[in-house]
Parts: structure tokens; sequence; C-alpha cells
């Protein structure tokens, strides 16, 4: 077992036992280590490496909680030995006929409220990431720096457009990303809500029809209830995305004005479109001068590092509207999004102002120092491993409690889980009956405009596996049956 060799006289020892427990987890997922295996005892790892044994604890607490360790009274610590079970995927939902009001399901607002707000609760409700899985100290350092040593910053607007920091460095990004954007193709946003009500409201008008993919968003559904649009749900594959042949038939059928879509890791069936899908969808969404407004907030979190490029990047005519921010990967707290509008620049820049005047600056300032010293990149690298066995753990378990004959999807990014339970009870009741037992979970019925999905419920996967998260799911299991 054979790696770079860490010490305690290591730069940033503060974090020392991060990077022995990424090394380790580096292993497991090579093959060097497999489940099963006896990791070395504390002591001798201790020796080998010369950091101390509390450094060597520290480095096997966090591999437990990201499911790749477990400890064995009076036996030591193990690589935990993944399930045999792989569940099936959910199915593809029906195609719907018409354009539909999106209605609120029954319940609705508590629900949301309950996974936003509550406290104590389960957090497999909301999707986001575990604060201790965010580089929030450091990210506010910068945001305290920035403060200093700016005395008088935030006694003005910034510019319209955002600060010039932040939008140079997303140009530099977008290069990554497999598409050439200039600093000002962006307008930043309170995060990417607000790009994406900016960008709806750029191209529709109320009563309008826009496509949307199935299950969507409940917060994409909310917005569109608001602009007072009408949806046709197109279904979505957990594998592949969006049904490119069903959309085609409704734009043949319907005065689509708008498609709504995430093609990477889509929320909540995290589905990744391949790149042959998404050059097809805008070239046919070109044809027709249908703008696309993209939702990108998952896209740097592919399980295998390799950031797939968004819609936008097959875009020539400027009718897709990129939409991103830092909430699922950097601090949810900050709202810092964006949007690339492409040929609405003009009607975008006039709404902004319009909703919020301007962004706040501090903390565009802070992450844009954060992206310039590469310290978001290294984070990233982290956390894509971190999530991608926290999906695999919470995906066994699931398994290995829910009744017989539930599917689950097999997302290649992002930190939710869609699940399906075929002759289960109502979600809503389901959901009720959890929060009761303080867990708290999101229903299908809130992905649907039409309030499909009844036997299905979102789990987010975003926080490390506890003996508390396995009891939840446990119970989930039997509150299903």
């Amino acid at each position: 077992m054979r790696t770079a060799r860490v010490t305690e006289a290591t730069p940033d020892a503060s974090f020392l036992y991060e990077r022995l427990a990424d090394e380790l987890g580096e292993l497991v997922t090579r093959g060097v280590l497999r489940g099963g295996d006896r990791l070395p005892s504390v002591r001798r790892l201790s020796e080998e490496r010369g950091v101390s044994v509390a450094t060597v604890l520290a480095a096997y607490v966090l591999l437990e909680g990201r499911g790749v360790a477990e400890a064995r009274p009076k036996s030591g610590h193990y690589v935990r030995a993944r399930s045999a079970a792989d569940p099936p995927v959910p199915s593809v939902a029906r195609r719907a006929a018409s354009p539909a009001r999106v209605s609120t399901a029954a319940g609705a607002d508590d629900l949301i409220r309950a996974m936003i707000d509550g406290r104590g609760l389960v957090p497999l409700g909301c999707a986001y990431v575990a604060s201790e899985l965010l580089p929030l100290r450091k990210l506010n350092g910068l945001l305290a720096a920035v403060a200093r040593e700016g005395a008088m910053l935030g006694g003005g607007y910034d510019e319209l457009r955002g600060t010039l920091q932040l939008r140079r460095q997303l140009a530099r990004r977008a290069v990554a990303w497999g598409t050439f954007l200039e600093e000002d193709d962006f307008v930043t946003t309170l995060g990417a809500s607000e790009a994406m009500h900016l960008s709806l409201r750029a191209v529709t008008k109320p009563g309008d029809i826009i496509a949307v993919e199935s299950p969507a968003y409940f917060g994409l559904l909310r917005l569109i209830e608001g602009h007072g649009l009408r949806a046709i749900e197109i279904p979505s594959d957990p594998r592949t995305g969006l049904d490119l042949d069903a959309l085609d038939d409704a734009l043949r059928t319907a005065p689509v004005r708008a498609v709504l879509a995430s093609p990477n890791f889509s929320n909540p069936i995290g589905a990744c479109m391949p790149d042959e899908n998404k050059e097809r969808l805008v070239k046919m969404l070109t044809r027709r001068e249908i703008p696309l407004v993209e939702d990108d907030v998952y896209g740097d979190l592919a399980f295998d590092g390799t950031r797939p490029r968004p819609a936008k990047a097959f875009d020539t005519a400027g009718i897709v509207l990129l939409c991103g921010s830092i909430s699922k990967t950097l601090a949810p707290g900050y709202r810092v999004g964006w949007v690339a509008p492409g040929k609405f620049r003009d009607a975008v820049e006039k709404l902004k102002f319009a909703h919020s005047v301007a962004s706040p600056t501090p903390t565009q300032m802070a992450v844009a120092e954060f992206l310039a010293e590469g310290g978001y990149d290294r984070h990233v690298r982290k956390l894509r491993r971190v999530l991608a066995a926290q999906s695999q753990i919470y995906r066994e378990a699931i398994a290995r409690h829910f009744p017989e004959g539930t599917r689950v999807s097999r997302p290649q990014g992002g930190f939710v889980v869609w699940v399906e339970m075929r002759g289960a009870r109502n979600a809503v009741d389901l959901q009720l009956r959890a929060l009761d037992r303080g867990i708290a979970i999101a229903p299908g019925p809130i992905f649907s405009a039409r309030q499909r999905f009844a036997d299905c419920i979102r789990i987010s996967t975003g926080h490390p596996w506890t003996p508390r998260i396995e009891r939840a799911i446990a119970t989930l299991g039997e509150l299903a049956r």
C-alpha cells in the first residue's frame, strides 16, 4: 500500500487527517483495497506515516462517515463491503397528453417548510450538502479579508452584470465546461433561482406553454406556477435524461415557447444526457427558434471527475440561457449565481435591475478569490469522491430496508436519488408519517405539474452516513411497507 508520504510537517497540517483519509479512499476506489480488507492498525499507521494516533483515528472516523470503512469491536477497521444487490432504476414516466397549469401538490407548502426549516429532523428531504463537507472557514476568511481591505465596500451598488472579478473567473471556467464565454456574457444573480426566474421572464409571458422534464425539480415548478405558465411534461430517462422523441412530438403539436431542462445530473433523478443528445436538443430548438433555459447547478459534481459539457457548449445561435451557482458545491448561504443568457442578455439585464438592482459585492469577490487561487478545484475534487461514496451507501441501504421491488436511480453525479416504491402508500402520506418520526423526505407529487409520482420519493445523499441516518432509512422502509 504505497502512497505519497504525508507527515505532520506537511504544510496545512490541520487538515492532515483529511488527506490521509483521501489517500486511503483512493486506494479503495482503485481496487487496491477491497471490501472486507483490514486497514492497518491505528498504531501501525501512526508509526509508518510519522503522524499522531489522533490523526489516524480522525482519518478513520472520516472514512466511516463517508461509508468507506467500518469499525469492528476488538478487531480494528475494515473496508466496508459493498452489497451485491443493486436495485433496478425507476421506470420512465408516461407522456403527458396536453399542457397543464402547474398546481401545487396537496400539503406541499408544509412539506417544503419542514424540509428547509425543520430543525432536528433527519435531513433526507432538502437537496444541499452538509456544511461539514464545505470549505466555509476558508471562504468566510476570504470574505473577512475582502471586508477589511475594502473598508467602504458595500457603500454603493455593484455594476448591473456583477463583479468583474467573478465574471472573469466564470469566463475562464467556461473553457473547462467546453464552451467559450467572455466576461460580458455573464450576469451574476442571487443564486440559480434568480437566474432561472430572470431567464423565464425574458423568454415567456403569462399563459405561454413551456416544456419541462418529468419529474422536475419542484422549485422550478414553483417558478412556472408563479409566472402563470402552462407546462408540458416530457418524460426523462433515469440514465439519459430528456426523451427527445417525446419532446419533438410536443413541439410539433403545441406552441411551445421555451424548454426548461437540467441536462447534467437532473434533480430529482440524477440523469446526465449524452453529448450527442445535448447537441440534438440544441439543434432541434435552434431550428424552431425556441430558447432553452438550462439549469446546470450540479454540473461540477460528476462522480468520475470528468465535467460534462452543458448544452450551451453546442449553442451557435445564442438560444441557450445557461444558469448556475455555487449553492450545491460551495456555500448556499452566499447566494452567488449567474446566467449566460446568449442573445437574451439585454432582456435579462433589464429584468435584473427591476428585480434586485444588483447582486451583493462582498460575497461575489470572496468567491472570485476562491476560484482564482485554485481552492475551488481542490475542494470539488474531494467533494466528488465523498458524494460518490455516499450515493452508493445510501442506495445499498434503501435496497436492504425498503419493500421488495423498490427501484432506485443510479446517478453518476450530484447528491439525490429517486426512489420508486411500487404498490406503496401515497408518498405525501408517507412524508407526513415520516415527519412524525423526525425524518424529512421529498414526496414525488411535488415534482410534477400534474402531481404524478405518488409512489415515489426523493432522498438527499448530501450528508455523511451515520447510524442516525441508517436508522431513518430503516424506518422509512418500515413505513413504506
